[in-house]
């Protein structure tokens, strides 16, 4: 559904992304996995339309999207979840959702799409915090309500950016839990990680990437079984 093909993106004349190539299936969790500074959150935000690729060709369902903006890429079905979360603090937790909502596919997430109804059913959390200002949140839960926010747009695939990054272990699970919970409803995720020990628990496929390239693609058990790859590029 989703096809990254050679592209390559700066930041002014800095060369960041050379000839990343990537790509997703219908109904996939994938993870991108990869030190600091590699490419990474660049890769989405090239993906996004956020970066521009100067070079390169990203396809959604046939689809070309290098060159447009990232409303229009929104409008398509994909949505972005960013790693500073990006909540409205002075909003309640409802409130934010209602600004989650605009006219994406209706069937992207099975029958009906996503409602307010729907989330508050399968995220019980965010139903107990509805009327909570995002300000009052715990890190786990604004990051729960950035990616449930997110949905409110009936995206067909969401990217997250490093959705576990400062988290304590027993948070990280929630939100693991909660993105397993998205993948299942029929959401495909692109997820960027460091925290291999979390990303192996949830993912189907993973690319590592360092300096700006893919150096490793394969399932979870080639991952686990390349240990050298793990060792030179995960530091674990």
């Amino acid at each position: 559904m989703l096809e990254v093909k050679d592209i390559h993106s700066y930041y002014g004349k800095s060369h960041i992304l050379h000839g990343v190539s990537l790509n997703l299936q219908e109904g996939e969790m994938v993870c991108l996995l990869g030190r600091n500074g590699v490419g990474k959150s660049t890769t989405l935000k090239s993906i996004m339309g956020v970066v521009k690729p100067q070079q390169g060709s990203i396809r959604f369902h046939d689809k070309e999207l290098v060159g447009l903006a990232p409303y229009e890429i929104a409008r398509l079905g994909v949505g972005y979840v960013p790693e500073d979360r990006r909540i409205f603090r002075s909003l309640t937790v409802h409130e934010n959702l209602l600004m989650g909502i605009k006219g994406g596919k209706k069937d992207s997430a099975g029958e009906g799409g996503w409602t307010i109804e729907r989330v508050y059913e399968l995220f019980p959390r965010l139903k107990e915090r509805s009327n909570n200002k995002g300000s009052h949140l715990s890190g786990g839960e604004q990051q729960m309500l950035t990616v449930v926010r997110t949905l409110m747009g009936n995206p067909r695939v969401i990217l997250v950016d490093e959705p576990t990054e400062g988290l304590a272990p027993l948070i990280v699970k929630d939100v693991l839990d909660m993105l397993s919970t998205v993948r299942k409803s029929g959401v495909t995720v692109l997820m960027v990680e460091q925290n291999f020990k979390a990303a192996i628990k949830v993912a189907d496929r993973f690319y590592i990437m360092s300096k700006g390239q893919i150096v490793f693609s394969g399932n979870q058990a080639e991952l686990l079984a390349a240990e050298d790859v793990r060792k030179n590029y995960l530091e674990v």
